[in-house]
This record gives C-alpha cells, sequence and structure tokens, in this order.
C-alpha cells in the first residue's frame, strides 16, 4: 500500500492584511521552521496559497493560519501525497491574490451563492443552468465537467473582456467553477456587477467537488500548481478527454516543452515524448538550447544552494 505520509493544502482567505510585508515575514518564517514548501501569496486583501508537507507539520500550519483572527474562516482542501509536492517554499506579496483586473471587487461584499459539491451535482443538470469554467484554456483542457462553458482565455485577467460573449445567458442560472474557488469568488461577482442575476459558484472548486461528490460528471483530470500536475477527480465516470498535443491521441500525460524559450506546458503522449525528445514540435526539437528529456517532460529548477531563509529580513534567533 502507498505510504501517504505527506499532505497536499490548498486554500485561500479575502480578509484585509494591513500590512502585507510584516506578515509575509512572519508567515515564511513559520513556513521555515515547520518545513512547510509551496507557494504562498499574500496581499492587502488576503492569502492564497498551495503547500505541502508532513501531515503533522501541515496540522500545524493549518492552525497557525485559522488562530488569526482575520483567516478563521478559511477552509483548506486536504490531499495526500507520498512526497513534499514542491521543491521550495516562496512567500510573496503580490497586488491580488489571484492575478485579475478586478481589483475593485470584494468578495467579502457581494459574490455568487455558494453551493456545496452535492448541491452542485444536484443542480448542474437542470436545463435553466448554465455550468461556467472561469479557468484558463492548459486548465480546461486537461479537464472539464460535461456540458460545461469554456472560455477562450490565456489568463484570468481576460476574463472580464469574455463575460462580453456571455449576454445570452442572463437569463439562465450560472453555475460557476475553478480549482479551488478563488477565482469564482471575483468571477461570480463580477457577473453580479455586469446584470446577472442568478449566480452561484462551486465552494471549494473541483478538488471539493472529487472529495465530496465522488467528481461525478467531471471529465478528465483536474490541473493543480504543484509537481503533480494533473490529479484524477471523477471515481464515478472517469474518462480522458486531452489529446496529444503532436499526434492527436487521446493523452492526459502533461509536459513541458524541451525547448525552455518555448516552454509550453500540453498533453505529449509517451511515444510522441519520445520521438520527439520531450519537445513540442520538429522546430522545437532541433533548438540548440533544448533540455534533456529524461522520460517525464518535467524540468526541476537547480536547488543547489537553495536557502529557505531566502527573502527573509529577519534573522531567525539562535537557539
Amino acid at each position: 500500500m502507498e505510504n501517504l505520509d505527506y499532505s497536499v493544502l490548498l486554500y485561500y482567505c479575502y480578509a484585509e492584511i494591513k500590512d502585507p510585508e510584516a506578515y509575509r515575514e512572519e508567515h515564511h518564517l513559520f513556513c521555515v521552521e515547520n518545513n512547510i514548501r509551496g507557494r504562498i501569496i499574500i496581499s492587502s486583501e488576503g492569502l492564497n496559497g498551495t503547500v505541502s508537507g508532513l501531515k503533522e507539520d501541515c496540522d500545524k500550519y493549518m492552525e497557525y493560519v485559522k488562530s488569526d483572527p482575520r483567516f478563521a474562516k478559511t477552509e483548506f482542501k486536504v490531499d495526500h501525497f507520498d512526497k513534499h509536492a514542491f521543491a521550495k517554499i516562496h512567500v510573496r506579496v503580490k497586488p491580488e491574490i489571484v492575478h485579475s483586473s478586478l481589483r475593485h471587487i470584494d468578495p467579502n461584499l457581494r459574490a455568487g451563492k455558494h453551493l456545496e459539491p452535492a448541491e452542485f451535482r444536484a443542480l448542474k443538470d437542470q436545463d435553466d443552468v448554465v455550468i461556467l469554467d472561469v479557468r484558463s484554456n492548459y486548465e480546461h483542457e486537461l479537464g472539464h465537467f460535461k456540458n460545461a462553458v469554456r472560455l477562450d482565455i490565456d489568463n484570468f485577467r481576460d476574463f472580464p473582456e469574455k463575460v462580453k460573449a456571455l449576454e445570452h445567458l442572463k437569463n439562465k442560472k450560472v453555475l460557476t467553477y475553478c480549482t479551488g474557488g478563488i477565482k469564482c469568488e471575483k468571477a461570480s461577482a463580477y457577473l453580479l456587477e455586469q446584470g446577472f442575476e442568478d449566480v452561484y459558484q462551486l465552494h471549494g472548486g473541483i478538488i471539493k467537488y472529487g472529495m465530496e461528490a465522488d467528481g461525478a460528471d467531471f471529465e478528465g483530470k483536474c490541473y493543480v500548481f504543484d509537481n503533480r500536475v494533473a490529479v484524477d477527480v471523477n471515481k464515478v465516470n472517469p474518462k480522458v478527454i486531452s489529446k496529444c498535443h503532436c499526434c492527436g491521441t487521446i493523452s492526459d500525460r502533461m509536459v513541458n516543452c524541451a525547448n525552455p524559450e518555448c516552454n509550453i506546458h500540453v498533453p505529449i503522449c509517451e511515444e510522441c515524448g519520445w520521438k520527439y525528445e520531450g519537445a513540442c514540435s520538429d522546430e522545437c526539437k532541433e533548438h540548440p538550447e533544448k533540455r534533456p528529456y529524461d522520460g517525464t517532460g518535467y524540468y526541476q529548477k537547480n536547488t543547489n544552494g537553495y536557502n529557505p531563509y531566502k527573502g527573509l529580513h529577519r534573522k531567525p534567533e539562535k537557539i
């Protein structure tokens, strides 16, 4: 039986942080001292993170976050893995906790109605309902809900422009969804701002839906932002929907092009992976800077000399 001693946590919380830099410093130090790795974004509007660590360390981390009254309402999606899902810890201050062009929106004031996974599953197939995927192309091409409306966007900041083409859906119940719920907070709020009246969001996103509703009718895999890249969601009626970028055969094997100047992240089947030596095309295969292909299509950045305290202005006290 696989030994799953590590937890992978996905979470976010919209809450005012008056001094993001000071909190970043404190948060980073806690992560280092408790062997937490991952990517955490802190801004004046809240925090957003995906982290990994031993189960007991992740338990301490969740307790640490929720012990702060500002983040007491934070809901963690907890998965399990056989190792760290990240090689490093990065805690950064940014203008938003998810990059968008909707900085004026505060989801705590107005957003779509939260639907728990069971409620979403019961509602999604009704005649007056449309399911709206608010993620980027590379995410929904790997996996999406059956019959979902998928937008042609490379980045979430393009979402407002695409809403203009959804005017005909204003008389429908619009059910938004994303990976963990964070994009839906602002996406659903923006839809309401634009005159959509019956707007909902899948609370906890695809990840929670897989955990609590067995992922029914989610086709393909869910793209995640850690070293696992893609995770299974559907335990009821699973199917692979993504196709190899090179030959078009069904494949959910995500690869970064071996040409670092391209680095496109797409499905490439194992046969084409070896045929093109990890590249996405003949042109990239012949690129002089092409990285050696080891069969995975994953290129970990060099961690030699990695210092987890890098970025801390305050040195830890000596014991």
